[in-house]
């Protein structure tokens, strides 16, 4: 076959492509018969015996894992040595069809140089099959591509088959194609002129080997053809016994034919089969040219790390976390540019806050991207969790958009939004998301963010009602669509529809971790602890990574008073993540519920100094204050439980909750006008609140007992004013006023902790 002619514009020509074996001069590599098992080890083999010999043997560029498919895309030029150029303005760009992905850069025939046949119909057929790949005519693409593979039999036109194959869907089909056995031996370079009407017309050819047209090649007598391709496995073994060498399938000869073959069988959901193909780890490993430090060869995302990723997604598909976390982080640990591992460890939530900071800041950037290592963890320090290093998290956005230009990028936008949602801060965090979806139409890390602030945002659920309607009638196909349906109903109190959109949601995509612990919220809303606990603990098992469903399991537990089983949760969510003040506000409920008040003070302390360490806005945690204002009222430090009340006030000066805890404090302190005073307060609020009526009649009677010289409040302390206020209910037994606030078996002094 001849070369190709160079393309209009100046490109440089090289050569067509040819196969050779990687493993240069020496035998065939494979045998059908010797390598019939679908395991990546010979593959291992071949390219170890290609690095033992490199000086010698050049042609392992199909075996190194190091590489990228840069080389086999129809976009780049072969790898070959370029000629002297040659214009022709009837040669489009793409006629560079010399993409080989089995050819190495120094695979060069000193004959090549000498003359440049004109293109035949085999290298026309390549230029229109490149050219639809293009156009996205992946069905014409697929048609002329056939053709070419029965005329060449070349293993490198079988590949770009296969993934014309694979972009429409024919999975099972170029799997087929990927396994049968093709010649590892060169193609033949010797070309009969074509027939007419059953008489040859050979054309002239010139000591320099030109010809004006090339026809398909026609392989020598003793080539190992296949006059009838095989059909399933037993006929494979019938070929290898038919021509013990010069054959081997795809999959055995090129670790990009290997990937995409299981890329296919993934696709099929041939869990087993795929594993089979890549390996229940990583085969190159122990390779001596495998690791971090060992550079891409092209500039690319090395192939090794995209079947990491990949079986990174097997252990998923079979349930085995553990291996799952592994093979994502071998992933970007081998190349810091798969993203997608990258992704799948942060969004699925597989490592802790403190484990995947120092993951991520402890990859090779420097020696695999020195050029961009610094924008490269910016990037991906911006997606970690903002519960701590704030500062950091601060610098880094603050770097992306003033060094690099890039404050209206959806994923730097949505880096500040999460930031803000973080931080309890929920109208500006909807602003930034709203100008992510402003600039996008769906942008699937901000789409939750965005509809659980408008959740929050109960102005806003008639805009939720409608961004959920658009999404089901766009994107149909898509999860987000049904999760929008389902947290529109959770707005709107409707908690068994809301439960079917969630369900439905986590089938559609069973990573997807907002579906499930809202799913579990639907639960809890009902008062079905049980279900809820049990719908927590399968996000428990499914993000190992994340503190929130073992703190949602303990809140369960309290509100059916398993006070031990609570604190089993509480403390291993702590040992993932003890930076996050709502987790230290629970456990200090939890101490309080154990009548462990001075623990249940620690805790609430820590929590609010938990809140600045994050920039938490402080009405966020106006219940926090209540808390501590209650546990510190129940050791009897009534001066810190007032100056924790008025704290709140000073919030929310309509908190009613704040403003009868400060009366009672005020009760307490001997203070009756005061907290007369603080109960009238409350009831302007509230009329109808039951207890603050009775602490309202109590104080009133004190105060005129007392009289105008009298002495004020309880001498006898708490305990003798609670033991009052039962005397008092005792004499008026019947008597019901329905409370909002507050239990209603619940003694008047023992108001809940919110």
């Amino acid at each position: 076959m001849g070369s190709t002619p160079p393309p209009a514009g100046g490109f440089a020509a090289s050569s067509l492509p040819r196969f050779s074996s990687p493993s240069g001069s020496r035998p065939p590599r494979h045998s059908l018969n010797s390598s019939f098992s679908f395991g990546p080890q010979s593959l291992v083999n071949s390219f170890a015996e290609a690095n033992n010999s490199i000086a010698s043997n050049p042609h392992s560029f199909a075996l190194d894992p190091n590489r990228s498919i840069l080389q086999a895309s129809p976009l780049y030029a072969s790898p070959h040595v370029a000629r002297k150029a040659k214009f022709s303005t009837s040669r489009h760009p793409l006629a560079n069809d010399t993409t080989d992905v089995f050819q190495d850069d120094e695979d060069m025939n000193a004959e090549d140089a000498e003359g440049e046949p004109e293109a035949g119909i085999v290298d026309r057929m390549r230029l229109w099959r490149h050219d639809a790949l293009m156009q996205h005519l992946y069905e014409t693409a697929a048609f002329w591509g056939d053709k070419i593979v029965d005329w060449t039999n070349d293993p490198n036109d079988a590949f770009w088959l296969a993934q014309t194959y694979f972009l429409t869907h024919q999975y099972s089909r170029a799997e087929r194609l990927l396994t049968r056995p093709f010649p590892t031996g060169p193609p033949q370079r010797t070309y009969q002129p074509p027939g007419m009407n059953g008489h040859a017309q050979a054309g002239p050819i010139n000591s320099k080997g030109k010809q004006k047209e090339v026809p398909f090649p026609v392989p020598p007598a003793n080539a190992p053809i296949m006059e009838r391709l095989p059909i399933g496995p037993s006929e494979l073994i019938d070929v290898a016994a038919r021509y013990q060498d010069g054959v081997s399938r795809l999959v055995d000869m090129s670790v990009a034919c290997r990937y995409l073959c299981a890329q296919c069988q993934v696709r099929q959901g041939k869990w087993n089969e795929a594993t089979e193909i890549l390996g229940e780890a990583n085969p190159f490993r122990e390779s001596g040219r495998s690791g971090p430090d060992v550079p891409n060869m092209d500039g690319g995302i090395k192939i090794e790390a995209s079947m990491c990723h990949l079986r990174g997604l097997l252990m998923l598909k079979l349930n085995r976390g553990d291996q799952a976390k592994a093979c994502f982080m071998e992933a970007l640990a081998l190349d810091v540019k798969c993203f997608e591992a990258f992704q799948q460890l942060i969004d699925g939530q597989m490592m802790s806050p403190d484990e995947e900071w120092e993951f991520v800041q402890g990859l090779a950037y420097k020696d695999q991207t020195p050029e961009d290592a610094d924008f490269m963890r910016l990037m991906y320090t911006s997606r970690l969790r903002k519960l701590k290093h704030a500062e950091e998290h601060a610098l880094a956005r603050t770097r992306l958009v003033d060094e690099y230009g890039l404050g209206d990028n959806p994923d730097v936008l949505y880096s500040f939004a999460d930031a803000l949602y973080t931080q309890f801060r929920f109208a500006d965090c909807f602003t930034v998301t709203s100008r992510i979806l402003g600039l996008v139409t769906v942008h699937v890390p901000t789409m939750p963010l965005h509809l659980a602030c408008m959740h929050h945002l109960s102005h806003l659920n008639s805009k939720l009602f409608i961004l959920a309607h658009e999404l089901v009638d766009q994107e149909p196909e898509s999860p987000i669509s049904w999760y929008a349906v389902g947290v529109w109903y959770l707005s709107s109190g409707k908690w068994s529809e809301a439960r079917t959109y969630f369900s439905k949601t986590s089938l559609m995509d069973p990573r997807f971790a907002p579906a499930w612990i809202a799913f579990a919220h639907t639960f809890a809303h009902e008062g079905e602890h049980d279900h809820a606990i049990t719908a927590y603990s399968t996000c428990t098992r499914l993000f190992t990574g994340s503190h929130l469903p073992l703190m949602f399991v303990g809140m369960e537990h309290i509100s059916l008073s398993n006070i031990q089983m609570a604190n089993e949760s509480f403390t291993a969510a702590n040992l993932i993540c003890d930076a996050d003040p709502l987790l230290a506000n629970e456990r200090g409920v939890l101490a309080f519920h154990r009548g462990d008040f001075e623990f249940a003070v620690t805790l609430f302390l820590g929590a609010l100094e938990l809140a600045q360490i994050v920039q938490t806005s402080q009405r966020a945690w106006i219940n926090t204050y209540l808390n501590l204002g209650t546990a510190y009222r129940k050791l009897g430090r009534l001066a810190e439980a007032k100056a924790a009340y008025q704290e709140v006030v000073k919030m929310d000066p309509r908190n009613q909750t704040a403003m009868g805890f400060l009366g009672v404090t005020y009760h307490l302190l001997g203070d009756i006008d005061g907290a007369i005073v603080k109960y009238h307060e409350t009831l302007s609020i509230d009329p109808i609140n039951g207890p603050v009526l009775e602490l309202l009649e109590l104080a009133l009677e004190a105060s005129s007992e007392a009289g105008p010289f009298g002495g004020k409040g309880v001498p006898g302390g708490e305990e003798q004013w609670a033991q009052k206020m039962r005397e008092h209910r005792d004499r008026d037994k019947g008597k019901q006023i329905a409370t909002r606030d507050y239990p209603h078996q619940q003694d008047a002094d023992e108001m809940s902790v919110e």
